[in-house]
């Protein structure tokens, strides 16, 4: 979906502006991909595992773009990809089309700026736009900075996955299973 654009003022007076992720976004979106995975253990892909070309990242992005079901956004500060968020249909069928899933990474450099904010309600507002009726995202029983913001923004917890993921360094760690619903 193509989405309005949106610019907001940072705690510490940059602006930054929240837009689609497009083709010409590819090189950036590589880069960004690889260093937010490096940073925390809170990603769900270590950085050699970002293996897009620009031209496949392109294709992506362009895809994510034209889809009427979801969308990609983009953080951007002073020309750079700081952190994304996006919102993807969890299926097709009729009985489940009324809910959406969300993703966000943000780099560590932008953290406490108020991206991560501005992103969710971003994200919670483009999905009503899109008609979904409920936002279901997972998250790591760890990442305890993640879960407050999504307290703060309306999700509940409704329940834990557990092992969700499997560290390189062979331990599990659990996830919540959260939701906010639009209507």
């Amino acid at each position: 979906m193509i989405i309005e654009s949106k610019t907001i003022e940072l705690k510490d007076g940059r602006k930054c502006v929240i837009r689609n992720a497009c083709a010409t976004d590819a090189a950036q979106m590589i880069n960004y991909l690889k260093v937010s995975a490096a940073e925390t253990e809170f990603i769900l892909r270590y950085p050699d595992e970002v293996q897009y070309t620009e031209e496949s990242e392109a294709e992506i992005l362009e895809k994510n773009k034209a889809n009427p079901h979801s969308f990609m956004a983009v953080a951007e500060v002073d020309g750079v990809i700081a952190g994304n968020c996006a919102i993807n249909p969890c299926g097709g069928k009729r009985k489940i089309r009324h809910r959406c899933e969300f993703g966000i990474a943000l780099m560590k450099e932008y953290w406490n700026l108020g991206i991560g904010t501005a992103l969710i309600e971003f994200a919670i507002e483009n999905a009503k736009k899109l008609g979904y009726l409920q936002i279901e995202l997972y998250v790591s029983v760890k990442n305890e900075r993640a879960i407050a913001l999504y307290e703060k923004h309306g999700f509940k917890n409704y329940g834990t996955r557990p092992r969700e993921l499997l560290l390189d360094s062979g331990e599990f760690t659990d996830s919540y299973f959260m939701v906010l619903m639009l209507d």
